[in-house]
């Protein structure tokens, strides 16, 4: 612990406890206004979500191994829930690509042609690639697409922190779903497990979690943006924009590498991210970057953190950071883990719980009490 505290900069340290005392890390369960109803409790190990044209929903897992289908009823207040496919490798990332359901699961990447209208007759699994690094830590993958139809995964670190000779690990990488070729699109991302398109700069942001194991408010969460293809991030040689790494940090600089866009408290693994593109909520939130942090697993024991969804706010200021729907930590006690955010198409937020395997949703009603 020691020798990795050495590398940081008293301005980061600074930094750090600066970001801690003002961003606001404190118990808020909704801002006046918001309600949170959970919509099902029936998806193990619920992660990433996509709502389809016709109001499906469909949720990845990881340790489960299965892809659920949920919809909805008239009201929104309860769901059925169908399995579409199980016994996947960790088949925790999905996304749509027209009709059909993409799902990342470990090393491959398959396709469900027609998905609304199959997902109740266990479908057909085609096979887009099955050529990605097999590695369970770090292996579950989250999934996006661009306009053009190219898809966006992120091949983690299998490490805490490592470098390895194949170039795909700590990177976001783009496929093609015509032949599964891939080019890295972000180097030096060690475990991201979130990424939107700004809907109006076009920009891919992503979440990076940090690396363990050098102390408990170092190195801070990431949010970072790509502004060109083939930037590098960092990892494993600056952590945070600043921090060098006690090992492989030897004779770099943090001025070759891309830095962050916005820091979330240390440990609170920030996952899932979602700009807000619907009309329900009020216009402070437009364009707002809504962030599931997932919570901590090594500091648990003594200080628990995360286990929340913040949001950051444009502001004629700046980016701005505040709690949102901070439901899951009492007195420290864990009740939920949120992993992935969405907005659908009423406007409503969803979030998934992988701890309860809950989707919750939350809408403005407008009432402050």
């Amino acid at each position: 612990m020691a020798v990795g505290m050495t590398f940081i900069t008293k301005s980061f340290q600074f930094l750090c406890i600066t970001l801690v005392l003002s961003l606001g890390w404190h118990v808020v369960a909704l801002p006046p206004g918001f309600e949170l109803t959970t919509l099902t409790d029936a998806v193990p190990n619920a992660r990433q979500m996509v709502e389809s044209p016709s109001g499906v929903i469909y949720v990845g897992s990881r340790q489960v191994g299965s892809v659920y289908a949920v919809v909805p009823n008239a009201d929104k207040t309860d769901a059925a829930v169908t399995v579409v496919a199980k016994d996947l490798p960790m088949p925790s990332g999905l996304t749509l690509l027209g009709d059909d359901l993409v799902i990342a699961a470990l090393n491959r990447i398959l396709r469900i042609r027609n998905i609304d209208e199959v997902y109740r007759e266990q479908p057909d699994l085609e096979t887009i690639t099955d050529d990605l690094p097999t590695d369970q830590h770090h292996g579950w993958k989250y999934l996006e697409h661009d306009p053009e139809g190219y898809l966006y995964l992120n091949v983690g670190a299998p490490c805490n922190v490592c470098l390895r000779d194949d170039p795909r690990y700590a990177s976001i990488v783009r496929l093609n779903p015509a032949d599964g070729a891939t080019t890295i699109y972000a180097h030096g991302v060690r475990n991201s497990v979130g990424f939107a398109w700004h809907p109006e700069t076009a920009q891919l942001w992503f979440s990076d979690n940090g690396r363990d194991w050098m102390g408990p408010e170092v190195p801070l969460e990431e949010i970072n943006v790509v502004s060109n293809p083939s930037e590098h991030f960092g990892f494993p040689y600056v952590h945070a924009g600043v921090v060098m790494d006690p090992e492989f940090g030897q004779g770099k600089s943090p001025e070759d590498y891309v830095k962050p866009k916005f820091y979330i408290r240390a440990h609170a693994a920030a996952l899932g991210i979602a700009f807000y593109t619907g009309s329900q909520f009020p216009d402070e939130y437009r364009n707002a970057l809504f962030v599931a942090e997932h919570g901590s697993w090594n500091h648990a024991p003594r200080e628990p953190r995360g286990y929340r969804v913040s949001v950051i706010l444009e502001t004629a200021n700046g980016l701005h950071y505040e709690p949102f729907a901070d439901q899951w930590l009492v007195d420290g006690r864990v009740s939920g883990r949120p992993n992935d955010v969405i907005v659908l198409k009423d406007g409503s937020l969803l979030i998934s719980d992988d701890q309860q395997g809950s989707l919750y949703r939350v809408t403005y009603t407008g009432d402050p009490s």
